[in-house]
């Protein structure tokens, strides 16, 4: 069967993979080797987009030496908005909850505070924030979003009244 680095219980492009079932998941979330293996393989990949894991326990991240280069990558191609949704799922579904908050709240603050990937907003917004697992870390990012979103007025990710009342 192919593989998939990030599986999931969901098909993607790549229809002869199969999907992950929940036993699958279980199994995998048990075997050291396995985890070990995610992480080397999510650390590839940042690596690949210009990202740096800082702190394996808590999922820190911040911006690698070629940060200028990848990035310009992530704005041309916009493909690798796909592989990112799929990247932060799979960390969802193995259980790295924390990993995906300080992935989404990464292009969250490069897209509407750096500026510096404008082409990933929308991704940003309408997929990556949803990804979140946390309904409470998801608040927190959406109303961080809502916070540095310009104009205020047109962000559609949350009720007005609510972001304003939030915390």
């Amino acid at each position: 069967f192919p593989f998939r680095l990030f599986p999931l219980r969901e098909h993607g492009m790549n229809w002869r993979a199969r999907p992950l079932t929940c036993q699958e998941i279980q199994a995998f979330r048990k075997s050291k080797e396995v985890m070990d293996r995610f992480v080397r393989a999510y650390r590839l990949m940042l690596g690949f987009y210009g990202i740096n894991l800082v702190n394996e326990k808590t999922g820190e991240l911040e911006r690698a030496e070629n940060w200028r280069e990848r990035f310009e990558n992530l704005n041309r191609f916009s493909h690798n908005n796909l592989r990112i949704t799929r990247i932060l799922k799979c960390l969802g579904e193995m259980g790295y909850e924390d990993y995906q908050v300080h992935l989404v709240k990464f292009f969250l603050t490069e897209t509407l505070v750096e500026e510096t990937l404008p082409n990933v907003k929308r991704s940003a917004l309408d997929y990556f924030l949803f990804t979140v697992r946390s309904k409470e870390k998801r608040r927190e990012l959406v109303h961080y979003a809502w916070q540095h979103f310009r104009p205020q007025s047109g962000f559609v990710w949350g009720p007005r009244d609510k972001l304003q009342r939030y915390r």
